[in-house]
């Protein structure tokens, strides 16, 4: 699976969105949701390394268990920024695929939007061609929620809005 999307916010915003559970939540949902299986729930941005999710399908009902694995690959262009998820399911429908790779990739275009490059290779053996469809499907509404959430997001640097909200409780 493959998108490339131009997103309608900085390159930083966009950057920050990638490493947040919350909006990887809002990008999947109705369809699907996740709750940690770590101690501590969710953070607000994924840190690099592992992390164990229960997958919930329509938002409610248990579909298994995922890890996410994330890594920053380096040793890409100036000005590009990527996140890997090499992880995958471990139970339930989605453990299907026996191999899982997610590079997500921002950079930053002429007008100040965000080219977003996002690229799934996901392997699933025999059952490759029955899983293909509702991927590709899904992929298409995850670049569609993408596109519709990016507006939204924001990015404010250390020793700005954030750092005066946090002063000011």
């Amino acid at each position: 699976m493959l998108l490339k999307l131009t997103l309608d916010c900085t390159p930083d915003a966009a950057w920050r969105a990638l490493r947040s559970p919350a909006v990887l939540r809002e990008v999947v949902a109705p369809w699907l949701d996740f709750e940690s299986l770590e101690p501590g729930g969710l953070p607000t941005v994924w840190p690099e390394g592992q992390h164990r999710l229960r997958v919930l399908a329509f938002r409610r009902f248990p579909a298994g268990e995922e890890r996410v694995d994330l890594t920053s690959p380096g040793g890409l262009p100036d000005g590009v920024r990527m996140l890997r998820d090499g992880g995958g399911a471990e139970t339930g429908v989605f453990s299907a695929f026996d191999d899982w790779d997610h590079r997500m990739a921002v950079s930053a275009l002429p007008d100040g939007r965000t080219l977003y490059r996002d690229q799934l290779l996901a392997r699933a053996g025999a059952l490759d061609a029955l899983a293909w469809y509702p991927t590709w499907a899904f992929w298409q509404w995850r670049g569609m929620r993408l596109r519709q959430l990016a507006p939204t997001w924001c990015f404010d640097p250390p020793g700005t809005a954030d750092a005066e909200a946090e002063a000011a409780s």
